[in-house]
């Protein structure tokens, strides 16, 4: 298990993360989402062992992750700008994750340069951005590690890449519990792939909570009725979030469980009566809204 207990981090007068207390389980995959400046990246590297702690505590099964060459064996981070050895081809930077990756295997190496049709010989420099990208994670696969640290993983990748490399991250974490730390701006990915997500803001994690339970406790409903009457009667019996009129009829974000609502609004005689999916922007607005932040402030 991942976990940060009260973890600080500044550089010069600048405090960067404060009081962090995260947790990630073996096995799950973990959705970081912030601003520009939030703290995401600064995080990642104290959980590489890039970066030291100022305070707190950085551990991985109990164990300290900087200077902790055992536990760096099973880590493989990909930053937002992957970075190779200046002039190597794939197969020289292959070999030279082989020499530090006990993991690393050769077999499953061959099979995804054949996936993701890359010529081993050519000098990774030459690539685009998207094919440094696709190589960072065959790299990265290959050293089979147990954690994965991700900063913009699917950035510049076209969508048939994308779902690639989702189909590849999703088998690692189902056949060998690998455990993924995702940071993203772009929430769509993050819903795709992840089972648990954290906001970080201002250095400071404001919102952490598993997926399918933000997903369960609040809903989008639309009712209208004949009369007006009916409309602050189905607000008093609802714990609404945002509620606006669009015409005649009501929208309204409510948090509870979904059979309650239907039960309490079905009283109501509602003329129409729908319970909608929210993506999981919509309920990072509502929610972030309900504790006093702007969404606009913290992930755009």
């Amino acid at each position: 298990m991942i976990e940060l207990k009260k973890v600080c981090k500044g550089f010069g007068r600048f405090n960067v993360i404060e009081n962090v207390d995260l947790s990630i389980q073996k096995g799950s995959i973990y959705g970081l989402i912030g601003s520009n400046g939030a703290g995401k990246t600064t995080l990642i590297k104290l959980l590489a062992g890039i970066y030291q702690q100022d305070k707190g505590e950085v551990t991985i099964d109990g164990m300290p992750v900087f200077e902790n060459v055992h536990l760096k064996q099973n880590i493989f981070y990909i930053p937002d700008q992957p970075y190779f050895l200046s002039h190597y081809t794939i197969k020289q930077m292959a070999s030279f994750y082989k020499s530090i990756y006990p993991s690393w295997n050769e077999e499953r190496f061959h099979k995804l340069v054949k996936l993701f049709e890359i010529d081993l010989d050519k000098k990774i420099h030459t690539f685009s951005k998207g094919w440094q990208r696709q190589v960072a994670f065959v790299l990265a696969l290959s050293a089979m590690p147990e954690i994965l640290l991700l900063d913009e993983p699917l950035d510049g990748l076209d969508p048939v890449v994308r779902k690639k490399v989702k189909n590849l991250l999703i088998q690692d974490v189902a056949d060998r519990t690998m455990t993924i730390l995702i940071s993203s701006h772009n929430l769509r990915e993050v819903e795709d792939l992840c089972d648990h997500v954290g906001i970080i803001h201002k250095g400071t994690i404001v919102m952490e909570k598993e997926l399918d339970e933000l997903k369960l406790n609040i809903h989008k409903v639309q009712v209208a009725y004949q009369g007006e009457g009916q409309t602050e009667n189905v607000l008093k019996s609802l714990r609404s979030l945002h509620t606006e009129k669009r015409g005649s009829i009501l929208l309204c974000i409510v948090r509870g469980d979904e059979d309650e609502i239907a039960k309490q609004i079905r009283k109501t005689n509602p003329v129409i009566f729908d319970l909608l999916p929210l993506t999981l922007e919509e309920i990072f607005i509502y929610e972030m809204e309900d504790i006093g932040y702007a969404i606009e402030n913290v992930i755009v």
